[in-house]
């Protein structure tokens, strides 16, 4: 039965018409709704820059997801500043220190001193480096980027603001199956009521159409929906409001729809090249096709909900519920690497053969970072956080670092 539900929920994410996603509903358990893997993520065009060449694979490789290493086999590692690494690695003990493989080094972890050699000394006298193998038995992997979009918006809705940014919904439903079935992983399905039916939940162009489904579930109301859809791909986004105070938003929930990337679709009809491709562009090209906007949007049925953080809160929280820290956190695949845990990442800038060679720590997840040697990289807030972290689609490789006498989960 399990094998059949995953194989009902693998074949989910491929379905773009309202016939096969029905089907798939009765599929999955005779229930209608929708399933998808958490949380949304950016979309994920194919690298153009190889850090070094074709991948090579080894017979060794193959079949291994882990295998320890010297501190002497991380490329670059001598050359990194590891004291912000440090400081993320503490924000993620204020999870992790409640795990017993990780309270004895999280404890340490708050005593070391603030200067470079003691916090090199910290994560090579209490780790472990594992090289992170990819299920094809190479090395290489895709390491993406995402930030933090900045808004301009309001509470009200006007002339100006007139494009809504919506919180979790009272009617969505959640059902989640892995306690049941553990083999099907972290799916989630997501429907809505209808009568004593549960039926898929709004699509994006059902939310954004004539019905207006959420009329009454607005957070805040911005003015670009190009924009909005960006924020939307990034889950989390700082928005001025007309009266200059700003508030932190970030991921609350979505619709269960698969994402299906826009971008990509410009570029098949040949609007764009993929080197023209940025949320710039693609921005301008909402400004000048202005009544083709909602109709390229809603090509991606998938929705976002957002929830208001604190106001003092001036970088969302990731996956693992600790604030991320800019061009120190990543976002991984949880299936292979823990959230919390340091990994060292050897790749290039964005664009470039510049090396990019630096200690990170896994504090988010996203739906479409999946595999072993994956990685999307946090940038940070604004503009130029926006412009790098667009403009990356590069080749990397990946280190897990455990506490010594712990092992990857495949072990």
């Amino acid at each position: 039965m399990a094998n059949k539900l995953k194989m009902c929920l693998d074949s989910w994410g491929l379905c773009a018409n309202r016939l096969f996603l029905l089907f798939a509903v009765v599929c999955c358990l005779n229930m209608a709704v929708s399933c998808a893997p958490l949380p949304s993520a950016p979309p994920i065009l194919p690298s153009e820059t190889v850090e070094e060449g074709i991948d090579s694979v080894s017979e060794g490789d193959k079949g291994t997801a882990f295998q320890p290493v010297q501190w002497s086999d991380l490329v670059g590692w001598g050359e990194d500043d590891l004291r912000d690494s440090l400081v993320a690695f503490r924000a993620s003990c204020a999870s992790l220190k409640y795990r017993s493989d990780w309270q004895a080094v999280c404890a340490v972890a708050e005593n070391v001193g603030a200067n470079k050699r003691a916090a090199r000394a910290f994560f090579q006298h209490h780790f472990i480096p594992w090289r992170v193998v990819n299920e094809q038995g190479g090395r290489n992997g895709l390491i993406t980027g995402y930030y933090v979009p900045d808004l301009d918006g309001s509470r009200q809705r006007s002339d100006e603001y007139c494009y809504p940014l919506y919180g979790r919904p009272d009617d969505l439903l959640v059902v989640d199956l892995s306690a049941i079935y553990p083999e099907i992983g972290h799916y989630r399905l997501r429907g809505r009521l209808e009568g004593n039916r549960v039926v898929p939940y709004w699509s994006r162009d059902e939310i954004d159409g004539l019905k207006q489904p959420l009329v009454g579930s607005e957070l805040f109301w911005v003015r670009d929906p190009v924009e909005l859809f960006f924020l939307q791909i990034q889950g989390s986004g700082r928005i001025t409001l007309d009266d200059g105070s700003q508030v932190m938003v970030n991921y609350a929930d979505q619709n269960g729809h698969p994402f299906r990337s826009i971008g990509t679709l410009l570029v098949k009809s040949g609007e764009m090249t993929r080197h023209q491709m940025s949320k710039e562009n693609l921005v301008e090209w909402g400004q000048k096709n202005p009544r083709r906007v909602q109709q390229l949007l809603n090509e991606n049925p998938r929705y976002v909900f957002f929830r208001s953080l604190k106001n003092n809160i001036t970088m969302p929280p990731g996956a693992l519920g600790v604030p991320l820290t800019a061009e120190r956190s990543i976002a991984v695949d949880p299936r292979t690497i823990p959230l919390g845990a340091p990994v060292y990442l050897s790749t290039t800038r964005p664009n470039s053969v510049q090396p990019l060679r630096r200690l990170m720590v896994a504090q988010d997840a996203g739906g479409a970072i999946k595999g072993r040697v994956r990685a999307d990289l946090f940038w940070g807030v604004g503009d130029e956080a926006g412009s790098n972290a667009g403009r990356m689609k590069q080749q990397g490789q990946m280190w897990l670092l455990l506490p010594k006498g712990m092992l990857p989960a495949e072990h």
